[in-house]
């Protein structure tokens, strides 16, 4: 060994004999000491997501934009600004805890409005105000005394020194005997700009060049060799003013203003014009990070609409409707992807600046201003977006990290296609079954890359790509699981592959068979009848009788009567194949009276002529008996009714549960009228609690419709099981047709022995694609299609390596 320490040796031995336990707490340390800088980050993007208040926005802002865009690491001006803001945030909320203050005497009342003037800045009275302030102070001291412990917290002040020393004559000099009174000009830095500044006054002119430093344009690390750039001829800064001019008010807030533009305007460009660039890309995790936020829209997308009645996007789907929150919320998502795949194309550093600026300050101006006035609730109380809103920050750092690295040179082919084994091939092929995805991702490739292939041509080397990359992957695999010359199939590969794929298509042929069946025999609920009436018409005249069962008239089967029930069917096999399906408890026996409920009533000429229609015994004479069953209503009168597309009107759940019940109270009256022509009775019903107030007897109802489609269109919908089946065995069925049939068609395309030389000829043609050579493209894409055209050179290029 070129070193030997015994003390070393036995420490190394001492830590490694530790228990698991402690072991483990020392990685943990160690790996909360080596990223303390994300601790902090994530400290303070937690205090925002519970504050969500305008007092601890700046932060998350200065995160995105300054902290993760500056190399190689934030600057020790952007923790001391962290620690002196969190601070005074503190400080802030404390003084504002005080009782005598106007809004905080009304606490109850106003902390869940959330466009309250007190919640929106931060500053409103509630238990445990500071109580994530103070971990966000704390975690910044932390990562303060571990950059302290490895020399990094004083790095750019040396660098000042150091450039001092070199630029002696960049010192601002003043004159006159009233110094003192413009002394805070004395050590203001303005870093160098990429093209000359000259500020002409009216006044004695002096020339001073302000010398470049990193103290104020330490924003980015990149900085610290703007002096090395002035000393190769790169501009500098000039001014010419004089004192009086400078003392004058439009002076200084020139001069302010310069200085806080330039240091900016300089650190997004040594941003998007580096002198060095370590490349990266993490576009795959960031289009991971935005399939997370879509898949978390499509499940809680009520959480960004006005209100959260519908639970989750099935139930909406399932009435035909379309959440405009959802529809929006989608849209914006995947546009966003699409504009971020497109400067990935581009590999334009300042457009995805752009894009990030635009993306920081619109969501959360959007998340924390816009979204609860939307929702009417605060931003502390959505977890469905508190949670979209922490996943789309991991999108922001990550984006941060690939400005600041800069674009890939070259972008060749689909990320699923680095690696030819068995995962790889199942998410590339899982990849290629999202409907439209492969297509999109092609024609945007197309788009957004330079080439000299028509759309068609791209597409098909597309698909070259794809067919020769599932081919490498199988002969890789056939390479790793060799199969012996000779020796038959093993049971495990034959009953595992054979025997699932046989399960999966019996389940497709029977699926709709057995959802229809079980999901009424196995998942149904017996609804028993409240009401049975039967009426009986002579020829159409006035019903002779009619007479209702309810109640104790309705009567259920016990065990032995359902027995002796189903013993007098014993020799009918069709009686006892209907009965198959019904138990005892699915059975009610109605007991109706004989005596109708109701008085005849007729008019004398209807009577006489029913009469003499009886006794015409040639003729025919119709009687009607019909009966009605009335099933479960939970309560008397529903005031809210839902008539959907279909004939079953129903009440809205929706309206009639919670504080808001609409289940309103009716009184029924009997009334006797008694006059010379007799005593007459009816029955009079009145609703109590209307909204329409209204004198006389009545009753409200609320009708909600729902629209339904055009009638050219109504041929999709209705077809019960036989849609089913069209939809599933008949589609899935000529999927599974294809796959076994046409194989002989193929097979001078299937059957390659190896297929590494036109794997290497289509990533040829990505990569000429990528450095501009576009002839050469034209060239290899001929020569790919001359390939498949001829079979005879096929054969020569598939042949086994020898």
């Amino acid at each position: 060994r070129m070193f030997h320490d015994d003390e070393l040796e036995e420490s190394e031995k001492f830590y490694v004999g530790q228990p698991r336990v402690l072991l483990l707490i020392y990685a943990l340390y160690n790996t909360l000491v080596a990223r303390s800088e994300m601790v902090c980050y994530f400290v303070i993007i937690l205090n925002h997501m519970i504050s969500a208040s305008m007092i601890t926005l700046v932060l998350p802002i200065l995160i995105f934009l300054w902290a993760m865009l500056s190399v190689p690491r934030p600057s020790k001006r952007f923790w001391m600004t962290a620690i002196v803001y969190t601070e005074v945030a503190i400080v802030i909320k404390y003084f504002f805890q005080f009782g005598f203050f106007p809004w905080n005497k009304y606490v109850d009342y106003t902390k869940d409005k959330p466009y309250h003037p007190p919640n929106i800045i931060g500053i409103e009275k509630k238990e445990g105000y500071v109580h994530y302030d103070l971990v966000q102070l704390l975690a910044l001291f932390f990562h303060r005394s571990i950059l302290k412990c490895h020399g990094l917290w004083d790095e750019d002040e040396k660098g000042d020194s150091s450039s001092n020393k070199d630029d002696t004559d960049d010192e601002l000099s003043l004159t006159g005997g009233r110094r003192d009174s413009s002394a805070s000009l004395k050590s203001v830095n303005l870093a160098a700009s990429v093209e000359s500044i000259h500020v002409h006054f009216p006044e004695q002119q002096t020339a001073i060049r302000r010398k470049s430093s990193s103290s104020v344009s330490q924003l980015s690390h990149r900085s610290s060799f703007s002096s090395h750039r002035s000393k190769r001829g790169k501009p500098c800064l000039l001014f010419s003013t004089s004192y009086s001019v400078v003392e004058s008010h439009c002076g200084l807030c020139f001069f302010r203003t310069l200085q806080v533009y330039v240091p900016i305007r300089q650190f997004f460009y040594n941003l998007i014009h580096p002198d060095y660039s370590a490349v990266t890309d993490v576009y795959v995790l960031m289009f991971l990070a935005d399939t997370v936020d879509f898949i978390i829209i499509v499940f809680g997308f009520w959480a960004f609409g006005k209100h959260s009645a519908a639970a989750d996007i099935t139930s909406s789907l399932s009435e035909d409707q379309v959440p405009e929150a959802f529809l929006v919320m989608v849209l914006i998502q995947f546009g966003t992807m699409v504009v971020d795949r497109a400067l990935y194309l581009k590999k334009t550093v300042m457009g995805k600046v752009i894009f990030q600026v635009i993306l920081v300050f619109g969501i959360h101006f959007w998340m924390f201003f816009i979204l609860p006035g939307v929702t009417e609730r605060k931003f502390s109380q959505n977890t469905v977006a508190q949670l979209w809103y922490f996943v789309k920050c991991v999108y922001f750092g990550l984006s941060a990290y690939q400005i600041r690295c800069g674009y890939p040179t070259r972008v060749l082919g689909n990320f699923l296609t680095k690696s030819y084994n068995y995962v790889n091939l199942f998410l590339f092929q899982g990849f290629r079954l999202v409907p439209f995805l492969t297509e999109l991702r092609a024609v945007m490739d197309w788009v957004w890359t330079d080439t000299t292939l028509s759309l068609s041509s791209w597409i098909c080397v597309e698909d070259i790509y794809a067919h020769i990359f599932i081919l490498k992957c199988w002969r890789e695999s056939e390479k790793r699981y060799p199969q012996p010359r000779g020796q038959k199939k093993k049971k495990v590969v034959k009953y595992g592959m054979g025997g699932m794929i046989i399960v999966l298509l019996i389940c497709i042929v029977w699926f709709p068979l057995l959802f229809m069946s079980l999901i009424k025999s196995v998942a149904g609920i017996t609804n028993k009848p409240l009401d049975v009436s039967i009426t009986i018409t002579l020829g159409g005249y006035q019903p002779i009788f009619t007479m209702s069962a309810q109640q104790s008239q309705l009567k259920d089967l016990n065990q032995t009567g359902f027995n002796a029930f189903l013993g007098s069917y014993r020799g009918n096999t069709a009686a006892l194949q209907f009965l198959e399906g019904y138990g005892k408890e699915d059975i009610t026996l109605a007991d109706l009276e004989g005596n109708s409920n109701s008085l005849w009533t007729i008019s004398p000429p209807s009577r006489e002529k029913m009469i003499q229609g009886l006794l015409d015994f040639s003729a025919e004479f119709t009687v009607v008996l019909s009966w009605s069953i009335q099933r479960t209503l939970e309560t008397v009168y529903p005031y809210y009714i839902k008539a959907p597309s279909d004939s079953l009107a129903k009440p809205i759940k929706q309206l009639l549960t919670g504080v808001y019940c609409r289940w309103e109270n009716i009184t029924v009256s009997l009334v006797k009228n008694v006059s010379e022509e007799g005593v007459r009775e009816w029955w009079v019903l009145n609703q109590l609690g209307k909204r329409y107030k209204t004198s006389e007897e009545s009753l409200e109802l609320f009708i909600f419709s729902d629209k339904v489609s055009p009638p050219s269109l109504g041929f999709l919908a209705g077809y019960g099981i036989m849609g089913l089946y069209a939809s599933v065995v008949l589609v899935i069925g000529k999927f599974v047709r294809e796959f076994f049939s046409g194989i002989s068609h193929s097979i001078m395309f299937e059957e390659l022995p190896n297929v590494d030389r036109i794997l290497k000829l289509c990533t040829d043609i990505f990569l000429v694609r990528e450095t501009g050579e576009l002839e050469l493209e034209e060239d290899l894409y001929a020569k790919l299609i001359f390939l498949y055209r001829s079979p005879e050179t096929m054969i020569k290029w598939t042949r086994e390596k020898t």
